[in-house]
């Protein structure tokens, strides 16, 4: 009976060492896996009503890394593409260098108003993009008006964020938050 006792006590605790040992090691992978759900990136944009003659501007908004890379562009609004040159940063650093990503990303122009806009924080490719700091950038350009380039530099590092960027001639306040 002693040695069926033993046996058995032997025998449970290697079965807890083993699954203590499995936990131990995928727990690490939880955590990481954890680390790769993006951020929530959201814009509250502004564009203001023009006097006179008033045609809807063309916006892009985009991210670029601290080497000045473009590692997402969150959205691009334009009517014409012969005009995206006009969006002059952005065309020069994104558009002119991937004709697929702007047929993918592009909608239409909007009038003046407020718009909410949501994101998650992924490249172009929807991969999460690595804690680090980023800069936002909106550009907008409208014929026969304005151009504004408003940027926001920020981390990703599971921190909430808040920023209100200044009203410019084509836009009004702009908020821009960074969630975990």
């Amino acid at each position: 009976m002693k040695s069926q006792l033993s046996h058995y006590v032997n025998k449970m605790s290697k079965v807890c060492l083993l699954a203590f040992a499995s936990l131990l090691f995928t727990l690490p992978a939880a955590v990481q896996a954890n680390d790769n759900v993006p951020a929530t990136l959201a814009i509250k944009l502004d564009l203001k009503q023009q006097q006179g003659e008033y045609h809807p501007p063309y916006v892009a908004a985009w991210l670029e890394n601290t080497k000045k890379d473009p590692v997402r562009t969150l959205l691009l609004w334009r009517k014409e593409p012969k005009w995206l040159k006009d969006i002059r940063r952005w065309w020069r650093n994104v558009g002119r260098k991937d004709a697929e990503l702007v047929d993918a990303i592009t909608s239409a122009t909007h009038a003046a108003g407020t718009f909410p806009l949501s994101f998650k924080a992924t490249d172009d490719q929807q991969q999460a993009l690595p804690q680090g700091d980023y800069v936002l950038y909106i550009e907008v350009v409208r014929e026969k008006g304005g151009r504004a380039l408003l940027k926001q530099a920020f981390k990703i590092d599971n921190t909430a964020q808040k920023f209100t960027l200044n009203e410019t001639a084509e836009t009004g306040e702009i908020t821009f938050t960074v969630t975990p």
